[in-house]
């Protein structure tokens, strides 16, 4: 499995610094192929799925050396409030990782915008968490999928609806990784089925959604989140902060049962570190490109080793 282009993330790991771990090859365990290995590949496109009496949409991008008979990572990418599957991948770059990944459509909820589950604008009554098991079953069912290799990512809204994935379908989900989240506070308690791998990246200066939190609109921290999940996968209380480049501070917490890593954007707006296209206001890093640095992570998180 090589989710991140060779010479790319080699750049990263050297020069930025911001991931430190290997990254060894594997292949996928017999028991996580999916049913679609072997099965004619299902092209690059937009596709329905129904789901919960609804028909949804999705954006599906196929790897040009996708092998029906070899299992591939799979990430599915939440857009934003208000924009679309096919928005966040034009300036994401993630169909640029050798993986399959789909970018599904939410509902249109208040002032006529797609939204996701979990935050107080989202359409009422819909189940994104079963849209995206019912999703993860057609993909796996079309394609050769390692279903040990499923990941979540997504920005702002999308992000935040990453996290209640992590709470509610961890066993499936792999690893997630948000950016400019909107972990909006439900009211269900959290209790993923295992510990789950967290990557998140977020600007200092993001005022669409405030790195420090907005408790008029129930949004916490976004340290106070990360931590929650460093409790959760039983870290050691205080993270090991490193800077990379001239706007990056990166928090890794050790002694977890997964890892949890936090990336904070120096006044970093809300937006795609590393992207040439527009992804939401506010200053842009280029110390890192967000994809390849979700890549690293992802390819090095499996369901089960």
């Amino acid at each position: 499995m090589n989710l991140a282009r060779p010479k790319a993330l080699g750049a990263l790991l050297i020069t930025a610094g911001l991931l430190t771990i290997g990254l060894p090859s594997a292949t996928a365990a017999p028991d996580s192929r999916s049913t679609g290995c072997g099965k004619q590949a299902v092209s690059t496109g937009d596709y329905e799925v129904v789901s919960g009496g609804l028909t949804r949409t999705y954006r599906l991008h196929v790897p040009e050396k996708y092998n029906s008979t070899k299992a591939s990572p799979l990430i599915v990418v939440y857009h934003g409030r208000g924009k679309t599957g096919a928005q966040t991948e034009a300036f994401s770059d993630l169909s640029q990782l050798d993986a399959i990944v789909a970018y599904p459509n939410g509902v249109i909820g208040d002032e006529d915008k797609q939204a996701w589950q979990g935050a107080p604008y989202s359409a009422k009554g819909v189940d994104d968490v079963k849209f995206t098991a019912d999703l993860l079953d057609k993909l796996e069912g079309e394609l050769c999928v390692d279903t040990d290799a499923v990941y979540a990512t997504g920005k702002s809204n999308g992000a935040g609806f990453t996290g209640i994935l992590a709470c509610q379908l961890a066993d499936r989900i792999a690893a997630i990784a948000p950016v400019s989240g909107a972990f909006y506070i439900e009211g269900k308690r959290c209790a993923p089925s295992r510990p789950v791998p967290v990557l998140d990246i977020h600007g200092t200066g993001d005022t669409t959604i405030p790195y420090g939190g907005d408790g008029q609109r129930d949004l916490p921290s976004v340290e106070t989140w990360v931590r929650d999940w460093a409790v959760r996968d039983h870290c050691d209380q205080e993270p090991r902060v490193s800077q990379q480049g001239d706007d990056v501070l990166k928090f890794t917490y050790k002694g977890c049962t997964a890892d949890v890593v936090q990336v904070a954007v120096t006044d970093g707006g809300h937006s795609w570190p590393g992207s040439d296209a527009s992804s939401g206001p506010g200053y842009v890093t280029q110390t890192f490109e967000a994809h390849e640095l979700i890549g690293a992570f992802f390819e090095s998180h499996k369901l089960r080793h």
